[in-house]
């Protein structure tokens, strides 16, 4: 079998394993659905390579308003690689304690809603933090990691908690230890990872369920489509109502920003959750 044909094997796999999860999947998106039809949003966090499930929950095509992405460049910025916002420094931020705090004070967690939080490993600092901030605020959290990764690695809280710790309800990738499927003979280390492949699914399938549950109610969401679908006048109508409606749902996580209750409380334990 050509290495080529082993990792669409294994991707064959993560699908099975997220169908697997159907149930957990349809609750996700029952809770979603209830949030977006109440007029209040998701916020989606990942960091590292974590982002990519981030910016396909929202906005590109067959997606609708309803989710927050927060995406940190000093957390996500990979093409660089080295120099001036390398990799070292995202790598090294992502673990830095009350870096979290910091990103979770531009937004009035008061106001509700629910959080997805997206982490391969569940292990590094600043998404279990996120998680951690959002539960604080009574807000339900929902996380994507690759479980048998997590499970086999350490925790980088000193603390050892991982971002399962602070989830209402866990999702996996189905992505082997490490990450990488595929192995080949005479090399030693294997590649081609499969966390995307689970995470991407995971999302979409979330998405999906959520457009079915809130057209059920009544109210189907606006989605994005493709002048090719509905016509390029219809696209440019469309992505204008959708992006308007976002910026409507988005204002009331600013509105108060700032009044003495409003802000973000430090977590106890951590030396620099004031600061970074």
């Amino acid at each position: 079998m050509s290495a080529a044909d082993q990792y669409l094997l294994a991707s064959q796999a993560i699908l099975d394993s997220v169908r697997a999860q159907t149930l957990q999947i349809n609750s996700v998106a029952q809770l979603f659905s209830q949030v977006i039809l109440g007029g209040k949003m998701v916020h989606v966090f990942g960091s590292g390579h974590s982002r990519i499930m981030v910016e396909e929950m929202w906005p590109r095509y067959g997606s609708f308003p309803g989710f927050n992405p927060i995406v940190e460049l000093s957390l996500t910025f990979h093409n660089l690689v080295v120099g001036a916002n390398g990799q070292r420094q995202a790598m090294f931020l992502e673990n830095v304690p009350g870096l979290a705090t910091r990103i979770l004070r531009n937004f009035d967690l008061r106001q509700g809603g629910a959080a997805l939080v997206i982490s391969s490993s569940g292990c590094n600092v600043v998404p279990i933090e996120i998680a951690e901030i959002f539960r604080s605020h009574k807000i339900p959290v929902v996380a994507i990691v690759s479980l048998r990764h997590s499970n086999a690695s350490l925790s980088r809280r000193s603390d050892g908690k991982k971002l399962s710790d602070f989830a209402d309800m866990v999702l996996d990738t189905g992505a082997p230890i490490g990450d990488a499927m595929v192995q080949i003979n005479g090399m030693e280390m294997p590649v081609a990872p499969g966390s995307t492949v689970g995470g991407c699914l995971l999302v979409n399938a979330i998405k999906a369920q959520i457009a079915e549950y809130m057209t059920l109610a009544g109210s189907p969401p606006i989605a994005l489509a493709a002048g090719a679908v509905v016509g390029s006048q219809r696209a440019t109508e469309i992505f204008e109502a959708a992006y308007d409606e976002h910026a409507r749902r988005i204002a009331q996580y600013y509105l108060n920003l700032g009044n003495q209750d409003a802000s973000i409380p430090s977590l106890a334990g951590h030396p620099h959750a004031d600061g970074v």
